[in-house]
């Protein structure tokens, strides 16, 4: 089969036969629901989903006003009431089926797990509101969970769960479980993600491999407490066990505690996690101890074989800030701190939109080449907020220039300084009330 060329005019066709695909099968599945959108309207089932798609962080009626559409923020209101937020998900997925993302790193795709908060208007009737010490009132948010490949910079699937029940764990095993891999896999974790149930998981899939930041003092892992504090490349083996036996004991197995009798009520204090898999179960992976350039180790758990060396195991891990830095272009290069509805379904649609978005960005940002000059002390890049904008444009536009979307993008650079550190600042961040949203 011949391959495509990736051009904007290419990803826009694919983003839209996605969207046609969404739609064809939502009303397949729910032919009752065929009414909502057969009356003559100005918001079509088709422009509700792409102005959603499209849509940035002003008010409804300026966001409205800006795509030439002209209804009021009421309508529109209740014509995306009659949406289901699983119509964007298919939209993510199948605009991501019909995608060939090419960067691999020795044949393997390198995708990153973690999860992001987002903030939501307060609903305390929702299952997403919360309470805590330090907020007494409450607040709304919720849980974002993608995998994320770093090395083309795509979102490749995606869990959201209310804040008060979120499992970025189960989340993993979710995946592994759920989605068929048929390409060698790498996926990248922080600490949190580490258990003997995630490993053994990442076991059961051999076209999978896991490379993930455990703890190395006191917590950790039994037989990675024991090695020594220094670089190390080393194999450990154990085997688990959900067991107390006599026999277990001697043979020093590993035990997990579970809570096995589904009608025993466990105290609040009972330790007790997950372990998916009959036992005994042998279990063996690579770890490897690496020291930083601040004289701290950093200690990595990996089924990689052993043609990937410790020194590329430190690049992959590292690789792993990408998700990172795009949540941050997701918030707000995107705009995903400005949301436009109070329900948990509306925030949903908003979210899948956005990640959607943010892969048909940097899909025509991966095309760009930018022509580095000698004279220059720093090597550029593209400006990602400014080619967000001009991607949106180009997507919302009918006839829009593919050509010239690449020259204009081509326009907004900035310039990469590598090694540049400094101290992470966390914050607290609330969300942005829907009267204070900005005119530009």
């Amino acid at each position: 089969m011949k391959q495509v060329k990736t051009t904007p005019d290419v990803l826009k066709h694919q983003i839209k036969d996605a969207i046609a695909k969404a739609i064809e099968t939502y009303r397949k599945d729910y032919p009752n629901e065929k009414s909502y959108f057969s009356r003559k309207r100005v918001l079509t089932f088709e422009k509700m989903v792409n102005l959603l798609l499209s849509m940035q962080g002003g008010s409804l009626n300026k966001e409205l006003y800006d795509a030439g559409i002209d209804v009021t923020a009421s309508a529109f209101v209740q014509q995306r009431n009659k949406l289901s937020w699983t119509i964007f998900e298919d939209v993510f997925e199948n605009f991501n089926a019909q995608c060939n993302d090419v960067k691999k790193y020795k044949g393997y795709r390198v995708f990153a797990i973690d999860g992001t908060c987002v903030n939501m208007a307060r609903n305390p009737k929702s299952d997403s509101f919360m309470q805590n010490a330090s907020n007494p009132n409450g607040y709304n948010q919720l849980h974002v969970n993608p995998l994320y490949d770093v090395l083309n910079k795509t979102y490749q699937h995606c869990i959201i769960q209310p804040q008060p029940q979120m499992d970025e764990v189960g989340c993993l095993a979710f995946f592994l479980s759920w989605y068929d891999f048929k390409e060698k896999t790498l996926i990248v974790a922080d600490r949190g993600y580490e258990s003997y149930n995630t490993f053994a998981h990442f076991l059961e899939h051999p076209n999978v491999d896991f490379l993930i930041r455990v703890k190395q003092d006191r917590g950790a892992m039994r037989e990675i407490e024991k090695l020594p504090m220094t670089e190390l490349d080393v194999d450990v083996s154990m085997t688990i066990t959900t067991t107390q036996t006599k026999a277990d004991k001697e043979n020093g197995y590993i035990l997990v505690q579970t809570r096995k009798n589904e009608n025993k009520v466990y105290s609040d204090k009972t330790r007790a996690g997950r372990f998916d898999f009959p036992t005994p179960y042998p279990m063996k992976f690579r770890v490897v101890r690496i020291l930083l350039d601040t004289g701290e180790y950093e200690t990595l758990a990996t089924s990689l074989p052993r043609n990937f060396t410790p020194a590329e195991i430190k690049e992959l891990y590292h690789a792993r800030w990408g998700i990172e830095t795009s949540f941050r272009e997701l918030k707000y290069g995107i705009g995903l701190v400005n949301l436009h509805g109070k329900k948990d379904d509306f925030l949903k649609q908003e979210i899948y939109s956005a990640i959607t978005m943010m892969n048909f960005c940097n899909r025509i940002v991966n095309e760009i080449v930018i022509q580095q000059k000698q004279e220059n002390i720093h090597e550029y890049k593209v400006n990602m907020k400014m080619a967000m904008y001009l991607c949106r444009q180009f997507f919302r536009t009918k006839n829009a220039d593919g050509k010239k979307l690449i020259k204009d993008i081509s326009k907004y650079v900035e310039p990469v300084r590598p090694g540049r550190r400094d101290t992470r600042n966390i914050k607290a961040k609330s969300f942005v009330g829907f009267v204070y949203r900005v005119s530009a």
